[in-house]
């Protein structure tokens, strides 16, 4: 791979990394905190979260698609790499690590997108026509933000991961 090719890879990896994890982070640690604070368990903080869901999740689905993409060719272009599942050094270690926390990261994505926020749409909509539970919305609520601070979590595990990788 050339190194023109090589930087263009890197920083889109980048910034897709920023966008999925730093989305990660600034929503678990600033955002959500503040709203809850802000907009207690009003009619107006099940929908500012619905619209922030609706619009980080494409984002964050389109950065993991280039992170796979660029993560590959960078992985094959590494003098380290020795082959799919060849594990015999330190390097691939760190790289296995990184890429089961990825996939940690990714599962616990599809539970969020498939299963737990139409779950939760419906029971803030319920709620917002005086039908739902708040309980159950409660519930649901607390299992999403449980999920996105493991994913936070195992997102900082890929730096650490991705920051041994690279010093070797």
């Amino acid at each position: 791979m050339s190194s023109l090719t090589l930087a263009i890879s890197l920083f889109f990896h980048l910034v897709a990394t920023v966008v999925w994890i730093g989305g990660l982070v600034i929503i678990t640690l600033l955002v959500w905190p503040e709203m809850r604070r802000a907009l207690d368990s009003s009619p107006a903080l099940l929908a500012l979260l619905t619209r922030l869901r609706r619009r980080f999740v494409p984002w964050s689905n389109f950065s993991l698609v280039v992170l796979v993409v660029t993560g590959l060719a960078q992985m094959t272009a590494n003098p380290n790499y020795d082959g799919m599942l060849v594990i015999d050094n330190e390097w691939s270690r760190a790289m296995l690590l990184k890429h089961l926390a990825i996939a940690g990261m990714v599962v616990c994505g599809v539970v969020l997108q498939y299963v737990v926020t139409p779950a939760l749409e419906r029971a803030g909509l319920l709620l917002e026509r005086g039908k739902g539970d708040p309980a159950a919305w409660e519930r649901l609520r607390r299992r999403e933000i449980r999920l996105t601070q493991l994913n936070v979590i195992l997102g900082l595990a890929v730096l650490g991961f991705t920051a041994w990788a690279t010093a070797i």
